[in-house]
Order: structure tokens, then sequence, then C-alpha cells
């Protein structure tokens, strides 16, 4: 770690050189910062008391030879007392740079110097083409912490990630990236602490360089954190070293001091006026209804973003990022969204950060906050319109349907989602500019999607008043598990029915973990706060289970082996040429779609066929056919010139995939069984 940074300043935090290290702080209200050596066996005793100087552009810096790796340390600062300050010059704080933090006491937290060294053995990072992604959002500890074949003093650690059975377990499915949900070093509200909770999903991060410490394996924890930073690096190069890469889950929308009445730990000892949105009274602008909001336009908060994402992307070898709540990242001086904002411009244009996956959740909860569809190119959004319209095709719809006997709505929207969702991304990266998913760890999971018309989450201490109430599910019948035969098998079709949506349409597919194997929360749609069975992956699987896993990984393997599926562009109705696909949309009867077909609410049968030319000439051509309601139906394929049979890839009305092609001539009807899919190799 240099200690100049890319603008001749000092970079900030602990960096070190050939007699002792250099302390960096950025401050610009405080009148005093001391950073104190503090004895290794006892925080509580300060060994040297180092008083840093203000430097050009409100830098606080100073050397000192007991600034080395493993030092540990604590900053201290004192200013002024107004309404939109917070200092306090008897609490340590933790250095926002801080590469290592160990929690000494209920209040009270420690830096510690981190060296860079480590051996990647030249396992280079993966590079997957965003085309070719598939990913798997996992929690780092819940995805690990009931596999049987983990020892029991690694399983729910970063050591867990790398453990030949996590990796076995992601190429088996054919995982490209595996997606974490925060592993920055976060503190539990104490509101949860007080209920006997702690927060599981980690979305309350109190430092952007540190690795959460709690995910690292117990010898680890006793070593330190250079052992937690090593432990967290090996996992990353085992998961490269099989090909998978590795996506954080980053908050830098607020961070863990809360609103007003916050404690402080860091940013709002060393300058509360500058890290955090205020008005002139000290009242909090929230835009992300954790109670503050970082401020970005604020040139330093910008710094700090991008210098936290360039360690972890070159220091960690992280291979991209998805910013939650990033709306708030692009508020500007007025706290209005700007699609064109420094950060945003920046990381783009980045040398190094454009060459990592840079994924937004376009919204927050502020005025303007729901920004789907406005950022900068080459930063894919989750496409939460296709999450809503894929829930409503195959749940509530149906549910719709058997109490009204009508339909909400056609096919005219699960198309538009299949086909790209050029209506929300309509940029220079095609289909590649949506995140598709169905689940996410915030809401239902796939299993409780189907089983569950309302949410369960009484267990979370809010009177069922948190989480979504608009979740787009039908129990098929009855509230909840149960041990009818009929709605069991119905239930795993219309999950069969999700999951083949997700992976057979064009953009980049999210799978959750668990979901490949019908993981439930019993009805919980914000297990925030659940760090138990509940949460947590299921390894010991039922025959249902393990069949939807099978189903899962045939599917991610028609996509790998079907460029056609995973397109790069919109494609073309009239014309096919390399590089340009031709989509046509037919109805039951084989005929083209006219315009009352796509109004008509009622019409819930619909073909995709999409053609593709392939690296050798060849054209590959794919049929989906897609039944929505809940009868069976006849369909007759297209009569396409060129093409004279069909072979049938997948059926989502049977609970495996099939194990011999079947062939299909263009004169004989297919029979779809109620709310089902097909897709057909044409040739």
């Amino acid at each position: 770690m240099s200690e100049i940074n890319r603008s001749g300043e000092p970079a900030l935090g602990l960096t070190f050189g050939n007699a002792g290290g250099t302390i960096a702080v950025y401050s610009s209200a405080a009148t005093e910062i001391l950073c104190n050596v503090l004895d290794p066996n006892d925080f509580r005793t300060v060994v040297k008391s180092i008083k840093l100087t203000r430097g050009e552009n409100d830098i606080w810096a100073a050397k000192d030879k007991l600034l080395v790796p493993g030092v540990k340390y604590a900053i201290r600062a004192a200013g002024p007392d107004g309404p939109r300050d917070g200092f306090n010059e008897t609490l340590n704080l933790i250095d926002p740079y801080a590469r290592g933090v160990i929690r000494e006491s209920a209040r009270d937290y420690v830096n510690v110097g981190i060296s860079d060294k480590f051996d990647w053995q030249n396992v280079a990072k993966p590079n997957t083409p965003l085309a070719e992604t598939v990913i798997y959002e996992a929690h780092p500890r819940g995805l690990t912490r009931l596999n049987p074949q983990i020892p029991d003093d690694l399983r729910g650690t970063y050591a867990a990630l790398g453990h030949p059975s996590t990796i076995e377990h992601l190429t088996r499915l054919g995982i490209t990236a595996v997606e974490l949900l925060p592993i920055h070093m976060f503190i539990s509200e104490p509101r949860l602490m007080n209920m006997g909770l702690i927060n599981y999903w980690g979305y309350n991060s109190i430092n952007f360089f540190s690795p959460h410490p709690r995910y690292a394996s117990a010898v680890a924890i006793e070593s330190g954190p250079q052992a937690i930073v090593d432990e967290l690096k090996t996992a990353i190069r085992e998961l490269h070293r099989a090909g998978i890469e590795v996506l954080l889950d980053v908050v830098y929308n607020h961070t863990a001091e809360g609103g007003n009445r916050g404690l402080t730990y860091s940013f709002r000892g060393l300058d509360n006026s500058a890290y955090y949105r205020q008005d002139e009274f000290g009242n909090f602008h929230d835009t992300t209804g954790c109670g503050n909001s970082l401020d970005f336009s604020n040139p330093r908060v910008v710094q700090l973003t991008l210098d936290s994402l360039r360690y972890w992307t070159e220091e960690m070898q992280i291979d991209g990022f998805r910013f939650d709540l990033a709306a708030t990242l692009a508020r500007d001086e007025t706290n209005q969204f700007n699609p064109n904002h420094p950060l945003l411009q920046q990381m783009v244009n980045d040398p190094v950060l454009s060459q990592a996956k840079l994924i937004v959740e376009p919204w927050d909860v502020g005025l303007g906050g729901w920004q789907t569809g406005n950022f900068p190119d080459r930063m894919p959004e989750w496409n939460d319109r296709y999450r809503d319209s894929v829930r409503k095709f195959w749940l509530s719809d149906i549910g719709d349907a058997r109490y009204s006997g009508k339909h909400n709505n056609g096919i005219a929207d699960i198309a538009t989602r299949l086909a790209g969702s050029r209506d929300v991304v309509d940029g220079p990266q095609g289909p590649l500019g949506a995140i598709n998913f169905v689940t996410a760890h915030d809401g239902f999971t796939v299993h409780d999607l189907v089983s569950y018309n309302v949410k369960h989450n009484q267990g979370n201490g809010e009177s069922n008043r948190d989480g979504t109430s608009n979740n787009h599910s039908f129990n098929h019948g009855i509230e909840g598990e149960t041990q009818d035969a009929q709605i069991q098998s119905t239930r795993r079709k219309a999950v069969r029915n999700l999951m083949g949506s997700l992976l057979l349409s064009a953009g980049v597919p999210m799978i959750t973990a668990g979901d490949e194997r019908g993981k439930t929360q019993m009805g919980n749609n914000n297990a925030y706060c659940q760090d138990s069975v509940l949460s947590w992956m299921n390894w010991n699987l039922t025959r249902p289970q393990q069949d939807l896993e099978d189903t899962t990984a045939y599917l991610i393997k028609l996509r790998k082996e079907h460029p056609v599926l995973r397109p790069t562009n919109f494609g073309s109705f009239d014309e096919l040429k390399p590089g340009l696909d031709r989509i046509r949309w037919f109805n039951r009867y084989g005929e083209i779609m006219t315009e009352s077909d796509w109004d008509n609410t009622e019409r819930r049968t619909i073909q995709r066929l999409a053609e593709h030319i392939q690296d050798d000439g060849s054209i590959c051509a794919l049929l989906t056919i897609i039944h929505g309601s809940e009868d069976v139906r006849e369909v007759s394929l297209p009569k396409v010139d060129g093409y004279t049979k069909a072979e049938l890839l997948w059926n989502s009305a049977l609970e495996l995939p099939p194990q011999k092609i079947e062939v299909t001539a263009f004169d004989a009807p297919v029979t779809m069984s109620a709310t089902s899919m097909m897709l057909f190799h044409i040739a």
C-alpha cells in the first residue's frame, strides 16, 4: 500500500514504509486528531499518542515507527459543538480506511494494521463475459452453516466458501458468479439486540474496507484481523481456481451510526457535517430508511467509495459489486438523482473498476427514488419489473382466475420480460443491461411464493408489520405446508415455471441460494434478523428437492449450450445475421401474433421462436412455448421455412428433464399441460 494516493495526497488510512508507517485521516471540521497506539494486550492502555497535522485539503497525517503491520490503534477527534457536528474527544473511533477492525467490547472497536502480502498462486480472475454469467445470491454464513460435508469448525465461515463441497455444489449447478450479501464490517441495531436478534443480512456497514469478523473461523478470529483477511482471500482464490467469480453486495448509501440519536463509531465522530446529508439544523435527510444517508455531493465521500472499491477489486481480487439502494449514491447537492453523477461516471471510466461487474439496485426510498432504467451504460440493473411480471403471470393471475374466472394479464408483459425488457433497459448492452430475478434475499423464497398468500413475519418482533405485502404469490389452495399430494405437485410445477422463465429469458439471471432445492422460510418474507435454520441453506434434501436441483442444473446447462438463450441484442423480427438474432412470436395456432392476441388478457399461450447464427455459421433455433392457464391446450407449432422437426428439450410439467430426445413433426399438435412451459430445438 503506497503512502501516496493517485492525486498526490497522502493515502488515507494506515500505510507502511521502510521506517514505520503513515496514518492519514480526512476531516474538514476537526480541531485536533490523535492516533493512539494501543497496548496489544490491553486496548485501554495507550502506548503512544500521535498528534496528526492538518495538511492540504483537510487531510490530517503523521508518521511514526510504531505504525507497522499488526499495530493496534484508535483515532480520536476534537472539534466544535454545532448542530451538524458530532465530536467527542473521549471516544475511540474506527479509522474509515482501516483494513482490520476488532470489537473489544460492546462499544469499543480497535483498528489493526494489515499487511497486503498473500500468495495468490498465480490464480487469475475468471473474467466471465456478462452474457455467460449466472449469478447465485448467497449469504456468506447461511450458505454453508448446515453443510454436513464441511467440518463443524468451518461451517458458516469464509473458509467454508472456498471448501471443495461448496465449490462442487456451485459448479454442478453451473453457477459462474457467487454474489455474497454484505461482508463489509457491520453492526446490529440496538433495537434488534434488545429483542435477542441480530442483523443477519448485514446491510448496516460501519467500515468499507475490513471484512466482517464474525464470518471468519474461530481460529482466524483468535489469530486476529490479518488471519481473517487471509482466510477470505484464500476462499476467493479457490473459487477463482474453479472458474467462479465473487461479487459483493455493498452498502455505501448509509452507515450503522443511524440518525440524530444514533451512536458514534467512526464517521460521525470525525466529521458528521461532511459525511452525512443534513440540513442546517442537523436534521438528517434520509433516503435509505436507515436513519442517515452519506452525502455523495461531497467529493470526499465519492473518494471514500472509489478507494474502497479499488481496494476490494485490486487487493482482495473481487470481480464485481451489487450496489444497494444505488439511487442514493447518485444524489447531487440538491438531493436529486443525477444519472451523470461524478461517482457513477468515475466508476464506469476508471481503468480498474470499469473491468469489474458494476450492478445496481436502481432505487432508494427518497423522493424520486425509483430510477429503474436510468443508470449509465455498463451498469446492469436489478430488474424489478421482471420479478413482478413473472410472478403475476404464473402465480397471482392464476389465483385470480380460480376465484374470479378472469386473469388480470395476458402474454404481452411476460413476452417483454422473456425478450430482455427493452422497455426498461434499451441501451448498448441490450438485454445484458438487466439482472433478471424472481426472488432475492428480501422477500419470499421461490418455494414460499407458491405456498403462501400472505407474509408470516411474526418472529421478527414487529407484529408482522415489516416486509412487503405486495408479493404476487399464490398458495394454490392451502396456506403454508400441506400433505395434499395434488397441491404439492402443482406447487412444484409452479416453481419449475418460475425457474424456467428465469433461465430461458434474455438478460443476466440471478438465482437466490436455496431456491434450486426448494428452501422455505415458513412464509417469512423479511428474514433479515433470522440467523437460524429458518434462513440457512438446507443440505439434507428430499427426493422432490433433489429433482428440482437437477432441473435447475439442467436449465443452466441448456442456457450454456445454446447462445440463442443468452443474446447480446434485442433481436429483429425480420432479419437474421451474425450478431443479430431473429425473434418471432406466434399464438397457440402457430400464427404470427396479432394485435388482438397481444391485448386480450385471456390469451395466455404464446410461442417464441429465437434464431441465432453461431460462430461456425450454423443456425441455432429454439422454440419456447408458454401456457399460462389451468386448462390443457393443444398447440400447433409454427410452420417456418427451413424447419421440419421439433426436438423436445424440456417440459415443466415433468418432475425431471427428459431422459431422451422426443421428436415432434410440425403437423402434429403439442399438448400443453395446465400452466406449463416447453422448450424445443427446431431443425
